[in-house]
């Protein structure tokens, strides 16, 4: 199983850096999403894939003895998502008003100095 999601991560990064270095705008963005949803894996695949019961400690005991499923990294994906969104959503109201300015999202048509009125 880790050897599966170890190959989607790598082609998740792949796809993800290849439409970053495209010269749409809204390439630009879908290559964000996908380097993102990769980092997200890969930070859920170092954690570790196993069946287990939730780490939480019963009262009388003094540590886990049987194998638990670790929140950590779950808790820095759920973040990682988060801030993701939001950064997302960002770009894409940035794009929008770029192309709205610009009447193009080609970034080579964008980078010459004409001013745009």
């Amino acid at each position: 199983m880790e050897l599966i999601l170890a190959i989607v991560v790598g082609l998740l990064y792949a796809s993800g850096i290849y439409m970053m270095l495209r010269r749409s705008l809204v390439k630009l963005i879908i290559g964000l999403i996908l380097l993102g949803n990769g980092a997200n894996l890969l930070i859920f695949l170092l954690g570790g894939i196993t069946k287990g019961s939730p780490a939480i400690i019963a009262p009388d005991q003094q540590m886990l003895t049987e194998i638990y499923a670790d929140p950590i990294p779950q808790a820095l994906i759920l973040t990682a998502i988060v801030i993701s969104f939001g950064l997302q959503a960002f770009a894409i109201v940035l794009i929008k008003r770029a192309y709205i300015v610009a009447k193009t999202d080609d970034l080579y048509q964008m980078n010459s100095t004409d001013v745009y009125s």
